[in-house]
């Protein structure tokens, strides 16, 4: 049985001041939701702050990005040590890293290792274009973005690691694929490649989410789906309403 597990991507939003003040408003009605893991994943100057506030919770705590080195000659990058004081998970391979930051396939593989090596569970983002989409390229891509992500490990670490699906032209855009579509692609597609790589035992007890404008009010709907275990929830996360959506989500 397979735990439900929604987390929120704030991407690149709200001071720590501001996480603090939100997250106390919201904090306990969450707290009390049962049969669901919740996460935040704020900013990396607010990641002690969330830590804090969140400390006497069972709310998780995520960063959004990381480096595979432990230590170097990076400027600007935080090292998995570095965050793993804060939280407990970490974003990987978001597509804007990828659109923007130049994300590799090869180094989201890196990543993932490091943070596998420091007891990080990895959410790691897969997903296609809308020309890809349009093109019958999903399958192939994704598919192939979650073989090269994962390629190297073990079954053991595959099984502490969660995957989120997220079509690029759902993202930020106000349009979501249907549940049946997601479950499909969610199921066939991102379930099939991690069996092909590890097992069908594996591929079974992975949870992958579902991220691309999700709101309070279709959350449900992809719950439903037996293959969709959850939710990588952006701007919907940075409002108070994020309490009724993870009331929802418990279907």
């Amino acid at each position: 049985m397979r735990t439900p597990f929604v987390a929120g991507n704030w991407k690149m939003n709200m001071t720590a001041a501001e996480a603090v003040a939100f997250l106390r408003e919201i904090r306990r009605a969450l707290n009390q939701i049962e049969g669901i893991e919740i996460a935040f994943c704020p900013t990396a100057v607010a990641l002690p702050a969330v830590a804090d506030v969140l400390k006497a919770t069972k709310i998780g705590v995520g960063a959004q990005n990381m480096h595979y080195a432990d230590s170097g000659a990076y400027t600007g990058e935080l090292s998995a040590a570095m965050i793993k004081p804060f939280c407990q998970y970490v974003i990987l391979g978001h597509s804007e890293r990828r659109a923007y930051f130049g994300e590799t396939d090869e180094n989201v593989n890196k990543k993932v290792k490091a943070a596998l090596a420091h007891s990080l569970i990895p959410i790691v983002c897969v997903g296609e274009s809308l020309a890809q989409n349009e093109a019958g390229e999903t399958h192939a891509f994704v598919s192939g973005q979650v073989k090269a992500a994962f390629a190297g490990l073990t079954a053991a670490e595959m099984s502490q690691c969660v995957i989120a699906y997220e079509p690029i032209w759902a993202i930020g855009t106000g349009k979501s694929a249907s549940a049946a579509q997601a479950g499909s692609i969610v199921g066939m597609t991102v379930r099939g490649a991690v069996a092909e790589l590890f097992g069908e035992a594996t591929a079974q007890a992975i949870r992958i989410q579902y991220g691309g404008s999700v709101k309070p009010h279709n959350i449900a709907d992809y719950m439903r789906h037996p293959d969709i275990d959850g939710a990588l929830v952006g701007g919907a996360s940075l409002k108070p309403s994020f309490v009724e959506l993870v009331q929802n989500a418990v279907v």
